[in-house]
């Protein structure tokens, strides 16, 4: 899902293995797992997209970084 956000361009999320997408404005891609169902809507809901990532999913949940 395409988001409106200078920080973050994207956010896609798999209920079935609670893995947050995140593909960032410069393209990077990251895979965040062991996200909570509710996180991941807060993150949707969310009023400045980067603030909550810094605040409730950055340096809380184990991620890999996806290749391009």
């Amino acid at each position: 899902m395409l988001v409106e956000s200078t920080a973050i361009r994207e956010i896609d999320y798999d209920p079935d293995r609670a893995k947050l997408l995140v593909r960032f404005g410069s393209g990077e891609r990251y895979v965040y797992v062991g996200v909570p169902g509710e996180v991941h809507r807060s993150f949707i809901d969310a009023g400045s997209k980067g603030r909550f990532f810094q605040a409730e999913i950055r340096d809380r949940y184990p991620y890999n970084r996806l290749g391009d």
